[in-house]
């Protein structure tokens, strides 16, 4: 009996021996697991509050009209400069025409103008010639009317001496007397030759401004042309980027407006995650890290990317009601900083990722 109590004493001991060994297996192994959680921890942030954002174009018409065609369906994919659609354009074509037409006439206009000018200066040319020509012919008849008085005096003088026929004397004097009537009527030559001038400048003035306010004119009618030509080219809407075709709420002879969206193109060749990290985990982030991300569509699937940039501000800085902590009820709460993290090239060549998609992108900091 005593034997059976001492050998069922043993097999205790040996079974608490055992048990704590393994507890202490235990602890050590989650020592071990315990040591490289927090060491990968430290070396690997993760955040689950991140999407993926990217370029997205909002299509919309600069002119209004009647949509005459749509060639794109939702979920499309085009390439930029691709045609998405074209609005009926016989108004537009009217405009351009009727502006051609009025700016031709106005050049017309403005051509005949500036013959006229062109006549004008010529005829200027001309009169003021003819006025040098009056002011030599006026010269040449004071010289003559020089010569002739002094004939007339040495005339008078010989006849006074009965030297000279009264005959001689008497057409000197009359010749004198042509000589000053000769003069008077260069001077009266000239004198009409420079009104005639003034009269000219005055009129090549009045041209010249008619050309000026013609050429306004012409200018105004040209600018008239190139918005009618602008307009006529808005009739056709194409991708400003390769993409594929959302949100489209346009068909066709849907009369449209201005400015008034169509449809979008989401920009998939470019895109990137943003990652609100926690302002106590931003000291470790630094542009050029290496990242793992995984997004929840595809679980099974590792995308890899780079730390870009971290941004100015937190979000809340930059919401459309930032905080106000000066209103005596401040309550401290840890922010987040948006992280841009960009995408390896040629991660997603398949385009299986979409813009607002949730991630789980994992900053690899050592």
């Amino acid at each position: 009996m005593e034997e059976a109590k001492a050998e069922n004493n043993n097999n205790k001991g040996h079974k608490k021996k055992i048990v704590l060994m393994i507890l202490i297996a235990l602890a050590v192994l989650g020592g071990v697991l315990l040591y490289f959680y927090f060491g990968y921890k430290a070396a690997h942030i993760s955040t689950d509050d991140a999407f993926v954002e990217g370029h997205i174009y909002t299509i919309a018409s600069k002119i209004p009209g009647t949509v005459g065609q749509v060639l794109v369906d939702d979920n499309q994919p085009v390439k930029k400069g691709d045609l998405l659609v074209e609005i009926d354009p016989v108004d537009y074509e009217v405009k351009v025409r009727e502006s051609s037409s009025v700016l031709a006439s106005e050049e017309a206009k403005l051509a005949e103008i500036r013959a006229r000018t062109e006549a004008a200066r010529r005829q200027l040319d001309e009169l003021r010639a003819a006025v040098a020509t009056a002011a030599a012919e006026l010269e040449l008849q004071e010289a003559n009317l020089g010569q002739a008085g002094r004939d007339d005096k040495r005339a008078k003088a010989l006849f006074a001496d009965e030297a000279y026929s009264r005959e001689q004397y008497e057409k000197t004097n009359t010749a004198y007397d042509v000589s000053k009537a000769r003069v008077k009527a260069a001077r009266e030559q000239l004198r009409q030759a420079e009104m005639a001038v003034e009269t000219q400048k005055a009129v090549l003035r009045q041209v010249e401004s008619t050309g000026v306010s013609q050429q306004s004119t012409v200018g105004q009618r040209t600018e008239q042309l190139n918005t009618a030509q602008l307009n006529y080219g808005y009739t056709k809407i194409y991708a400003p980027a390769d993409g594929y075709i959302t949100k489209k709420s346009v068909e066709r002879g849907n009369q449209i407006q201005s400015d008034q969206p169509l449809m979008a193109v989401a920009a998939l060749d470019d895109i990137w995650v943003v990652a609100n990290y926690k302002e106590t985990e931003l000291k470790k982030i630094k542009p050029s890290q290496k990242v793992v991300i995984k997004f929840d569509t595809y679980p099974d699937r590792e995308f890899r990317g780079t730390v870009d940039s971290i941004m100015a501000g937190t979000g809340a800085v930059f919401s459309l009601f930032p905080p106000e902590n000066a209103t005596g009820q401040y309550v401290k709460v840890v922010q987040r900083i948006p992280v841009k993290i960009v995408l390896d090239k040629g991660a997603d060549p398949g385009h299986v990722l979409r813009v607002g998609m949730s991630a789980v992108p994992t900053v690899i900091i050592k």
